[in-house]
């Protein structure tokens, strides 16, 4: 079958990815939660909330290079058990050391479906069908993230915070097994058509030194921290500025719906721009917009602010996908797809780090500075990043035929 001839797998994988990604979003809130409600304080949080990352780290680029040498399709459902069996125990845990351990296997298994569903879409979609594809993949994480805090806020409210968050991640580990039913006949490419089929590995430091992948990487990096810490740190601005709680869950919700409607209309958007003009565009666009949020501004201002800021987040993770993809030599796509993982799970465990140290010398609004100037440097870095592919030069040329003329015979 040819790439991108069934839309078909597209639409089943983005239901699934909403739903494990929700199952998530549901989750890490109710982890959080249910450990304090069993006496942990906020260092053990930090842990926990850290092993959810720590684990991807040391697993990602294996498990890409497995996939680069076979099917996609079998971590799909392996990742949904991980997930399933990470929540319901974590809900069940009495210990932080157990809610730590079993966080972790709740990210394996997030990096697990991530992985393969990426590589399905780089693998079954043409190079121009790439971004629009990557594009419409990511809004299953988009309705995740907002959905999935709304159920966990909606569950766990109430006095018995233990009980309430032990049913939350009851109810997303449920949540992510309904992804099974849109599994079925998922990857409809089974040959691969690199040179990882006859068993060629690109190293991985060539991967990385290919023109556009480390760019891909730091873009993706940075976006996601800035989407991690906004949400870890806009309810403590709200607290600091006499913003209720519901306020700024709506806040937080405007923010996932117009990343949701970026991703949407995403293909017009590259017509007008270019893929490195509108990942510039928005990356320079989203440093400002992150860095006013540090300002006093009045609710109605910072709900604007937030809904272009979440537009402009929304561009850098599909995009940021098709550039590693692209410049990605030839036979190492999902390896270069794990190492942009790999790259996210850095942020997400120093970004944090780096927000409290900020936070703690400067004041709470002080990370979106921080943030601000992360995501302008990934504008200046974006910009620089090619406009086609390298990995046209790795591909084998076609023997050259020299053509006698008539007059020669």
């Amino acid at each position: 079958m040819r790439p991108g001839g069934n839309r078909g797998w597209l639409l089943r994988l983005v239901i699934a990815f909403a739903c494990t990604q929700g199952a998530v979003s549901m989750a890490r809130p109710a982890v959080s939660y249910r450990a304090l409600a069993l006496g942990a304080d906020e260092r053990a949080i930090g842990v926990i909330a850290g092993a959810f990352a720590l684990l991807p780290l040391f697993a990602a680029v294996p498990l890409g290079r497995r996939t680069d040498h076979g099917r996609c399709a079998p971590l799909l459902p392996a990742g949904v058990v991980l997930i399933v069996a990470g929540c319901a125990l974590s809900g069940t845990a009495a210990t932080a050391a157990a809610m730590a351990a079993w966080s972790g296997v709740m990210g394996l298994g997030h990096l697990c479906f991530v992985i393969g569903g990426q590589s399905i879409v780089a693998r079954q979609s043409a190079p121009h069908e790439q971004d629009r594809n990557f594009g419409h993949f990511t809004v299953g994480v988009s309705l995740g993230q907002l959905i999935g805090p709304v159920a966990a806020g909606a569950l766990i409210g109430g006095h018995d915070r233990a009980g309430g968050s032990s049913l939350a991640l009851l109810v997303a580990g449920a949540v992510a097994a309904v992804s099974f039913t849109s599994l079925w006949r998922i990857e409809t490419r089974t040959t691969p058509e690199f040179p990882a089929a006859r068993g060629e590995r690109p190293p991985v430091h060539r991967i990385l030194r290919a023109r556009g992948v480390p760019a891909g990487i730091f873009v993706s990096a940075a976006v996601l921290s800035a989407t991690d810490i906004l949400t870890a740190y806009l309810p403590v601005v709200g607290e600091h500025r006499g913003i209720a709680p519901a306020v700024i869950g709506v806040l937080l919700s405007l923010r996932a719906a117009a990343t949701v409607a970026c991703r949407l209309v995403m293909t017009p958007m590259l017509r007008m721009l270019g893929r490195n003009t509108l990942l510039t565009v928005t990356c320079l666009l989203g440093g400002v917009l992150c860095a006013g949020i540090a300002l006093p501004v009045p609710v109605g201002v910072l709900a604007a602010m937030l809904v272009l800021l979440g537009f402009c987040l929304g561009v850098g993770q599909p995009l940021s996908m098709t550039t590693v993809v692209q410049a990605a030599p030839e036979g190492a796509r999902s390896t270069a797809l794990a190492l942009r993982l790999t790259g996210n799970r850095l942020g997400q465990v120093a970004a944090p780090a780096a927000a409290g140290l900020v936070a703690g010398v400067a004041g709470v609004a002080a990370p979106f500075v921080m943030l601000g100037a992360l995501l302008l440097l990934s504008s200046g870095i974006a910009v620089k990043s090619p406009a086609e592919p390298e990995r046209v030069r790795d591909r084998p040329r076609p023997p050259r035929v020299l053509l006698r003329r008539k007059s020669d015979t």
